[in-house]
């Protein structure tokens, strides 16, 4: 599986982003896909994941309430929508999916076989 991530760039504090992520081959659906994050001098930690169809998703704390992570299995893309954004959210936001068939939604990074490069996220104070 190959990720691309798409979508980062600069915004004001408050406002949105929408971030993509477009995979490669047929196994997509089967795939539970996720979103973390590193940001400048600080350690890499999860944002979001979601499930095979969209309908189960978990969230760091420190986003919950402020950003959606959905899917397009047709599409093979998922997306990671940010409202309400904070200086503190700036970071290279990495997409990312767990192996073939794993059922569980993880937050560890560990628990991810694929990552894709990167999007930097920008907010300005």
């Amino acid at each position: 599986v190959q990720l691309q991530a798409s979508g980062g760039g600069l915004v004001q504090a408050g406002g949105s982003l929408r971030l993509s992520c477009a995979a490669s081959g047929r196994t997509f659906s089967r795939h539970v896909m996720g979103w973390f994050r590193q940001g400048p001098g600080k350690e890499r930690e999860f944002v979001a994941a979601v499930g095979w169809s969209g309908g189960s998703t978990i969230y760091a704390d420190s986003v919950k309430g402020r950003f959606t992570i959905s899917r397009d299995n047709a599409k093979n893309t998922v997306y990671l929508q940010m409202n309400s954004l904070k200086p503190e959210d700036t970071a290279v936001y990495y997409c990312v999916a767990a192996r073939f068939g794993r059922v569980r939604i993880g937050s560890t990074a560990d628990e991810y076989e694929y990552w894709g490069q990167g999007t930097l996220v920008t907010v300005s104070s």
